[in-house]
C-alpha cells in the first residue's frame, strides 16, 4: 500500500481531471437511473390502453422525447468524461515517465552495472499502464457505482424491502470473493512480471549487440532463452487463469442464486397483485442495472491488485538513493591549472573484491599520462573515480589540490571531456551529436570542432551534411567516422581535462592516422589521462603508470621505463616478438603494437 500511495503521489496534481471524470460518470449514472422510470411510465400507459382506458398519445410522445434526451445527455457526458480520461492518461504517462527518468539519471553507475536496459524500460511501461488503467477505472466507476447502489437500493426498498435486503447482502459477498481471488492472483502476476522483465532485458541486450549474436550464430539459442521465459509465463498463467475462472464460477453461481430468489419473489408479487405491471418492469430494470456496480466493483478490485504489483516495481526503483551526493557546502569547481592528484586511493566494486590498492600519483598541468596494465587492473576504474561515477573507499582524488568530493558533480564533469574506446552516438543528426557537449554552440564552433577532428570533409560529402540522421549508436557510420564525431564532441566541450580511452586499435591504417591526428589536437593544452591500447601512443606521452595487482608498479617517462625490467619494458620486448605467445601476452595488457 505504501508503494501505491508513493506512486500516486507523483500524480496528485491531476485531481481536476479525476474530479471531472467522476462528475461526468455520476451524470451518466443519473441519466441511466432515470430511464427505468420512463419505461415504467410507458408501460403503465400501454397497460391502461390495453385494458380499455384512455389512450394518452401526448404522454407517450413526451415519454419518448424524455428517453431521447436522457440517451443523448448520457452520450455527451460519457464522451466528455472519456476525453478527460485520455488527457489524464497522457499527462500521467508524462509525469511518471519524467519522474522515473529524472531519478534514473541520478542513480549511481553501480545500478546500471547490475540492471538490463530492457528491464528498466519494461518496469516503467508496466507501471504507467496499470496506474492509468486503475485511475481511469476508479474515476469512471467508483462514485457512480456507489451512487448507483444507493439509488437502486432506495428505489427497490420503496417497493419491496425483501428484494432490497437480498440485493444488499449480494454486494459484500461478491466483494469478499473478488478480493480473495485478486490477492492470490497478485502473487502469480509478480512471477509473470519477473519473467517478462528478464526476457525484455535480454531482448534489448541482444538487439544492441546483434552483430555478436549473428557472428557466433546464436540466433536459435537466444530465441530459445527468450521463448523459455514466455513459456514460464504460460505455465504460471495456467494456474492463475484456472483459479480465477473457478472462483468466477463460484461468484456467478452465488449471484445467480440471489437473483433467482429476487426475480421469483418479484414475479410472484406481480401475479398476486402486489406490484403493478409498470412497477414490475421498473424493478426488473433496476435489478439488471444492479449488476453493473457488481462488475464495476470487480474491475476496480482487479485493477487495484494489478496496480499494486506494477507500483511495487516502480517504487522499488524510486526508493534507490543516489550513492553519490553533493556535499551540503559543495562549491563550483573552477579549474585553474588542471593538476590531478590521486592520494592513497583504494576502491572495490564490492566489499569482498578490491580493485585499486593504495594508489597515489600526480599528473601535472598539460601532461599526458598513460595507464598500462592487464585487463581488470583498474585502469578504467581510475578514470571513473576522476569523474566521480564511483566514490573511493579510501583516499581522495584532487583537482588543483581540491578534493572532488567537495565540489558539485555538475561542475566537476563539465571540466572533463571524454572519448571512449567505443564511441556512443545517439539517434539524431550529426550536428546534434557534436553539439551534445555544448548545446549552445554556434554553427561556426561546430564546424571548427569537426574540422579539428578531421570529420568535416566526410560530413560535407554527405547529401544532408551536418543534418544527416544517424541511427542508434551511429550504426550507419564507420568506426573511424564515429570516433572523429566523438572527438569533435569532446573538442567542442573545450574542457581543461581529458579522459581518453584510446580508440585507434580497431581501425585500419588510414582511419587510424586521421583519428590519431585528431586526438593529438584534442590533447594539446589539456591534462590528459589515457587508458593505453597502442604502444605507438604510449611512446609519446609524458609519463607512464603501470598497474599490477591493483597497485602501481612503475611510474616514469617512456624512455626511463624502457631501461627497466618492468611491465613497459616487457611490452616493448613482446612487440618485437612474432610468435603467437608474444601476441597473446600483449593482448592480456590490452595493448597492440
Amino acid at each position: 500500500m505504501k508503494d501505491l500511495v508513493k506512486t500516486l503521489g507523483y500524480a496528485k496534481n491531476l485531481w481536476p481531471y479525476y474530479a471531472g471524470i467522476t462528475i461526468f460518470a455520476i451524470l451518466v449514472a443519473l441519466a441511466s437511473i432515470a430511464i427505468p422510470f420512463i419505461i415504467k411510465g410507458a408501460t403503465d400507459l400501454i397497460v391502461q390502453a390495453v385494458q380499455g382506458g384512455q389512450v394518452d398519445l401526448t404522454g407517450a410522445l413526451w415519454l419518448a422525447a424524455a428517453l431521447f434526451v436522457f440517451d443523448v445527455a448520457s452520450t455527451f457526458f460519457s464522451n466528455w468524461g472519456g476525453y478527460l480520461g485520455d488527457m489524464m492518461a497522457a499527462k500521467l504517462r508524462k509525469q511518471l515517465s519524467e519522474t522515473y527518468y529524472e531519478h534514473l539519471l541520478d542513480l549511481p553507475q553501480t545500478y546500471y552495472d547490475s540492471e538490463l536496459t530492457g528491464t528498466i524500460i519494461n518496469r516503467l511501461n508496466r507501471t504507467i499502464f496499470e496506474v492509468t488503467q486503475f485511475l481511469n477505472t476508479l474515476a469512471n466507476n467508483f462514485f457512480s457505482m456507489i451512487l448507483m447502489i444507493v439509488l437502486t437500493l432506495s428505489i427497490v426498498a420503496f417497493y419491496s424491502w425483501e428484494i432490497a435486503s437480498l440485493l444488499l447482502i449480494m454486494y459484500p459477498i461478491f466483494l469478499l470473493l473478488t478480493m480473495k481471488t485478486s490477492k492470490k492472483w497478485q502473487r502469480w502476476q509478480q512471477e509473470k512480471n519477473l519473467e517478462t522483465d528478464i526476457a525484455s532485458g535480454r531482448f534489448a541486450e541482444v538487439v544492441s549487440q546483434i552483430k555478436v549474436t549473428k557472428s557466433y550464430v546464436r540466433e536459435k539459442m537466444e530465441l530459445w532463452h527468450f521463448s523459455r521465459r514466455f513459456q514460464n509465463t504460460i505455465d504460471v498463467t495456467k494456474q492463475q487463469s484456472a483459479y480465477w475462472h473457478n472462483m468466477d464460477i463460484i461468484r456467478r453461481l452465488v449471484l445467480n442464486g440471489l437473483f433467482f430468489a429476487m426475480f421469483a419473489f418479484l414475479f410472484y408479487g406481480a401475479v398476486s397483485g402486489r406490484f403493478t405491471i409498470g412497477e414490475m418492469v421498473l424493478i426488473v430494470q433496476l435489478l439488471n442495472m444492479a449488476r453493473m456496480p457488481i462488475f464495476s466493483m470487480s474491475f476496480i478490485v482487479d485493477n487495484f491488485q494489478k496496480m499494486i504489483t506494477g507500483c511495487k516495481d516502480y517504487a522499488d526503483v524510486m526508493r534507490i538513493e543516489p550513492a553519490i551526493h553533493d556535499a551540503p557546502e559543495a562549491k563550483e569547481l573552477k579549474v585553474q591549472k588542471a593538476k590531478l592528484t590521486y592520494e592513497a586511493v583504494s576502491f572495490g566494486y564490492d566489499k569482498h573484491q578490491t580493485v585499486i590498492h593504495d594508489v597515489s600519483f600526480t599528473i601535472e598541468p598539460d601532461q599526458k599520462v598513460a595507464l598500462v596494465g592487464q585487463s581488470g587492473e583498474g585502469k578504467s576504474t581510475l578514470a571513473n573515480l576522476l569523474m566521480r561515477l564511483y566514490e573511493p573507499d579510501k583516499g581522495a582524488v584532487l583537482i588543483d589540490d581540491i578534493d572532488i568530493a567537495s565540489v558539485t558533480q555538475r561542475s566537476l564533469r563539465e571540466s572533463i571531456a571524454t572519448v571512449f574506446q567505443d564511441p556512443s552516438l545517439f539517434s539524431g543528426t550529426i550536428r546534434e551529436n557534436i553539439a551534445y557537449s555544448n548545446p549552445d554552440a554556434s554553427e561556426e564552433e561546430i564546424i571548427a570542432a569537426a574540422k579539428a577532428a578531421n570529420a568535416h570533409d566526410f560530413i560535407a560529402k554527405l547529401e544532408k551534411g551536418y543534418e544527416t540522421e544517424i541511427g542508434e549508436r551511429g550504426l550507419r557510420l564507420s568506426g573511424g567516422q564515429k570516433q572523429r564525431i566523438a572527438i569533435a564532441r569532446a573538442l567542442l566541450k573545450n574542457a581543461p581535462i581529458l579522459i581518453l580511452d584510446e580508440a585507434t586499435s580497431s581501425l585500419d591504417s588510414r582511419a587510424e592516422a586521421l583519428v590519431q591526428e585528431a586526438l593529438d589536437r584534442l590533447m594539446k593544452g589539456r591534462t590528459t589521462l589515457i587508458i593505453a591500447h597502442r604502444l605507438s601512443t604510449i611512446a609519446h606521452v609524458d609519463k607512464i603508470i603501470t598497474l599490477q595487482n591493483g597497485k602501481i608498479d612503475e611510474i616514469g617517462a617512456p624512455h626511463e621505463l624502457a631501461k627497466t625490467k618492468g611491465i613497459y619494458a616487457q611490452l616493448l620486448q613482446l612487440q618485437m616478438g612474432t610468435t603467437a605467445a608474444a601476441r597473446k601476452q600483449l593482448k592480456k595488457f590490452e595493448v597492440v603494437s
